[in-house]
């Protein structure tokens, strides 16, 4: 997808703050952070949302999660806790149609 940020941030063809990627999943550090920790979670296949999952993305969906636990253990938050958060379409605030989740701590966070 040329016009998705995040298929570019994969391609390379845009820069990120990487910190952390395998086969399938990149985390970067998000432009616009609202904790001390805010990483981005991202499959590197384009799924445009929650809403455009299918029963085939189970296993990539479960490795979003425990990539998640395992980044936030080497950003110091895993024992204080945090918040995984996906933003689903428009009213629910999702600005990139991309799937992605957000990891967000080092701080005490509200609801």
């Amino acid at each position: 997808m040329d016009d998705c940020a995040f298929c570019n941030i994969v391609s390379r063809g845009m820069s990120a703050d990487i910190v952390f990627e395998n086969d399938r999943i990149i985390v970067i550090k998000d432009i616009l952070p609202k904790a001390p920790v805010h990483l981005l979670i991202i499959p590197k296949q384009h799924i445009e949302s929650v809403t455009s999952i299918a029963e085939a993305d189970q296993s990539l969906l479960g490795e979003l999660i425990l990539v998640a636990k395992q980044v936030a253990e080497k950003q110091g938050i895993s024992s204080d806790g945090y918040k995984l958060i996906f933003n689903v379409g428009k009213h629910g605030g999702q600005v990139i149609q991309h799937l992605h989740m957000h990891l967000l701590g080092g701080k005490q966070l509200g609801e």
